[in-house]
């Protein structure tokens, strides 16, 4: 994998990275080196891992931004700060990029703090086993396997978990005893005693009336310099780029972005052998513009598999059958191109506030009152092509109903009497009492985006970038209230606007978006029986976990028009794939 590292914890450490040690003998076959040690902790990373070893006994591994992209690759970059604390603050507040800040205590107590970067996805990874005051920290689980420092067991109270509540991202993994720090959470370890984890970031805080942008032309013009800066960023880093360029609105502003970057840029499209994924037109008009080539590649049924090989550094369920099929072409792209990165627009309907409710007219109410709030609910009847008095209905209704929980249940399909769970809370999912409506749906909407590194293999050879999800992006954006995101009866407004005279008028005008639904219908019911078979012969139903009989009864029965029910069945299939695959 890209960027790998493997932090072994405990007391006494410093016998492990003696010439003799049995385990610095393992690690070092796997080409990672000590890059840190002391008593309680070695650090081992592999040669492409950054590393920057501050004043304060500090050590970041990973890339690190200034707010203007710069990239800071010594101390001197940082000031000299008085504690550790006040440098993670500094980092956090005014640095950014894909990181792990790990810091331990100076005076040998075994107290350490780790820190992960806050973007949404595309961040270093931080897998964690740690009990007692030992244990280890990684970037890939296999790595500890293979050092002989875990052995892969799953479960299966958290698979329960995950067949409930599919589209939650966890702490807790698939792996027993294996958690996951997310993004913009610190982990404190404090000799023996129980780990803490808090909020480094909080998406909340950007939101908050102090912060709120009151002016749309500043609002845009702030979010196109935090989205400049961050590809520009990325972009000076890697040397060859294979952008995914769908033809929407988002993988397009990326591609504008990196216009007058100076690293080689190959432009790739997919296209299905059915109607509903054929943007060919528009990706080609950025391909134009950008002065490079498009290819495209026809991602062909046959390419959407149910069961395949799961990454060795996969700690849960993440990759389905369409997720296989993007997978494995890209890779195949990127080797046939020589790219060095993967880059996607992926995020940008989260980030640009892409809601299709009336909480946008429910915000423009209570924050700026009636007359913003008619003017949000004109703007939402432009946008869904209904009546003002609709619009206006909805709003209504949206401000009288009490707010809408995250974790919703779907036991479609689960066996009757498993038992009734909820997913452990999301960091991110601890809204205020008085937060919007708008600002909970898209902070909810944001936190799903960090499922993305989980669905796509491909990022263990070469980064995968997803520069809108970007902190700089990412708070840029959050500050923009809800209903300046429909302005003119437009969707993503504010990002069209900030990027109007670098993207032809085609694409900032679209409206509508190409999905894959057409070419998952068509793999389903060219695949029924495999369904079947893959299923109800499986470990999960093994398990118990499954209702037997309303799945034969499903695939039985022929698919009614617009019934989307069948992704369930690819979503359990995903789930059997991954467990079947483990030890």
């Amino acid at each position: 994998m890209c960027g790998d590292y493997i932090a072994i914890l405990g007391h006494g450490m410093a016998e492990i990275v003696a010439p003799a040690s049995p385990l610095a003998d393992i690690l070092g076959t796997m080409s990672t080196y000590v890059r840190y040690a002391s008593d309680t902790m070695v650090l081992f990373c592999g040669e492409d891992v950054s590393t920057l070893s501050l004043p304060d006994g500090s050590i970041l591994l990973g890339s690190l931004f200034t707010r203007d992209g710069i990239s800071l690759d010594e101390e001197a970059g940082l000031p000299a700060l008085t504690s550790q604390a006040a440098t993670r603050q500094h980092i956090i507040e005014k640095c950014w990029g894909s990181y792990l800040l790990i810091q331990p205590d100076m005076e040998g107590s075994g107290e350490l703090t780790i820190t992960r970067s806050p973007a949404a996805a595309g961040a270093l990874p931080c897998i964690y086993s740690i009990r007692n005051g030992s244990g280890f920290l990684t970037s890939d689980i296999s790595l500890a396997v293979q050092a002989n420092l875990y052995r892969k067991r799953i479960d299966w109270d958290f698979m329960i978990r995950r067949l409930k509540h599919p589209h939650i991202k966890m702490q807790r993994t698939a792996l027993a005893e294996v958690a996951e720090l997310l993004p913009g959470c610190s982990l404190s370890l404090h000799g023996t005693t129980p780990l803490s984890i808090d909020q480094a970031w909080s998406p909340w805080h950007f939101v908050i009336p102090e912060r709120r942008q009151c002016d749309p032309r500043e609002a845009a013009a702030r979010i196109r310099h935090a989205v400049a800066s961050s590809i520009h960023a990325w972009a000076a880093t890697d040397r060859a780029i294979l952008l995914e360029l769908s033809g929407g609105l988002d993988s397009s502003i990326v591609a504008a972005g990196l216009s007058d970057c100076h690293a080689r840029v190959t432009c790739c499209n997919l296209a299905t052998p059915v109607p509903g994924v054929d943007e060919r037109h528009y990706a080609g008009l950025m391909a134009s513009q950008l002065g490079t080539g498009l290819h495209t590649e026809q991602l062909d049924l046959d390419r959407a598999r149910l069961d395949f090989d799961i990454s060795a550094s996969s700690v849960a369920p993440g990759m389905g059958p369409l997720q296989y099929a993007i997978d494995r072409t890209m890779e195949d792209l990127a080797e046939r191109h020589g790219a060095t990165a993967y880059y996607s627009g992926g995020g940008g309907d989260s980030v640009f506030c892409y809601l299709r409710t009336a909480a946008p007219a429910a915000d423009a109410f209570r924050a700026r009152g009636l007359g913003d709030a008619i003017t949000a609910a004109k703007d939402l009847s432009s946008l869904h092509q209904c009546t003002l008095w609709k619009a206006g209905r909805l709003t209504l209704s949206k401000l009288r109903r009490p707010p809408t929980s995250p974790y919703r249940e779907d036991a479609t399909f689960i066996a009757p009497g498993t038992a009734s769970t909820s997913p452990e809370p999301h960091p991110w999912f601890a809204a205020p009492d008085d937060a919007l409506p708008g600002d909970r749906e898209r902070i909810f909407d944001l936190a799903g985006n960090q499922l993305f590194q989980d669905q796509a293999a491909r990022g263990s050879k070469r980064p995968l970038r997803f520069p809108l999800l970007s902190q700089p992006v990412m708070e840029a954006c959050l500050q923009a209230p809800s209903w300046m995101w429909i302005s003119g009866g437009r969707n993503r407004a504010l990002a069209r606007d900030a990027f109007s005279d670098t993207l032809p008028s085609e694409i900032v005008n679209r409206q509508s978006k190409a999905t894959y639904m057409s070419y998952l219908g068509a793999v389903y019911e060219r695949s029924k029986h495999e369904i079947s078979d893959f299923l109800l012969s499986g470990r999960l139903q093994s398990q118990g976990l499954l209702d037997r009989r309303a799945i034969a009864a499903f695939l039985a029965t022929p698919l009614a028009p617009r019934d989307q029910t069948f992704l369930r069945m690819f979503d359990l299939c995903m789930v059997e794939n991954w467990v079947r695959h483990q030890p």
